[in-house]
């Protein structure tokens, strides 16, 4: 007679598969954030094309008056910027504000300097560029009418420095900023800045009309990468499922060749 074996004990039941279920709930709200910024972007697409439809047809119409101060605190670069104004005043006898400029010119300057209306508004008008070394003519006086772009400030700093008005030393147009180094009343001066156009008859420096109207748009590449990440998940989730069935299929012939391989008990 044969010695008892032990029969085998039976096979622990299979853990649940945690991991595997954490993995492809991860894969899925990354399919589903990657696809929602994908769809944003191709929306900013459309409004991008939009802002530049309008900012050109303001380019291209007929000066119209600067907003009056009941309108200030409601300016937006999307209503209002780089819209064509006519502005009539008298310029003050104010030391003009230089600020850095780079342009097709060269390195140099803006020109800025105060025009204060019949109402009695102030606007910083900026009269144009300076290139470096070169002198700029009289400061200006008397009445004056100018042409040109509405923009907003730039406000803190440009060309990764900041401005200091304590040692009159600017690189960015800061309305606010420049009207008090010039002791403006701030309750007069107009939010904005005009970029004056270029005056043909005009000689010297400054030189107006050198506006660089252009917006960044890389939002087509923004949607496509966001959409690739979105099928790169996909391939990830199918490369896991196939795995996961290779996997199993192995396993279960690997348990079938050992219960096959298993000793048989006799008495």
């Amino acid at each position: 007679m044969t010695p008892h074996r032990a029969a085998p004990a039976a096979s622990a039941r299979p853990r649940r598969p945690v991991l595997r279920i954490v993995f492809a709930a991860a894969l899925v709200a990354a399919f589903c954030c990657f696809m929602a910024l994908g769809i944003w972007q191709t929306q900013r697409i459309g409004w991008k094309d939009a802002l530049v439809a309008r900012v050109d047809a303001r380019l291209h119409a007929e000066p119209v008056d600067p907003p009056a101060p009941a309108r200030w605190s409601s300016i937006t670069a999307e209503d209002d910027e780089y819209r064509r104004v006519r502005l009539r005043g008298e310029w003050l006898d104010v030391a003009p504000a230089r600020t850095q400029a780079v342009t097709e010119l060269g390195a140099g300057w803006w020109l800025l300097s105060p025009l204060q209306t019949g109402s009695g508004e102030i606007v910083l008008v900026n009269r144009g560029f300076v290139p470096g070394g070169a002198e700029p003519v009289a400061r200006p006086s008397g009445p004056a009418e100018v042409v040109g772009l509405l923009r907003l400030p730039e406000v803190g700093g440009g060309f990764l420095r900041n401005n200091d008005p304590a040692a009159d030393r600017w690189h960015s147009r800061d309305v606010g900023a420049i009207a008090a180094s010039r002791g403006l009343p701030a309750g007069r001066v107009a939010p904005y800045f005009i970029d004056a156009a270029h005056d043909p008859a005009q000689a010297g420096w400054p030189r107006g009309g050198l506006t660089v109207v252009k917006f960044r748009d890389h939002h087509l590449q923004y949607a496509l990468t966001w959409f690739g990440m979105a099928l790169l998940t996909l391939v990830a989730g199918a490369c896991l499922f196939v795995l996961e069935r290779r996997f199993r299929h192995h396993r279960g012939l690997s348990s079938e060749e050992a219960s096959n391989d298993q000793p048989r008990v006799e008495r």
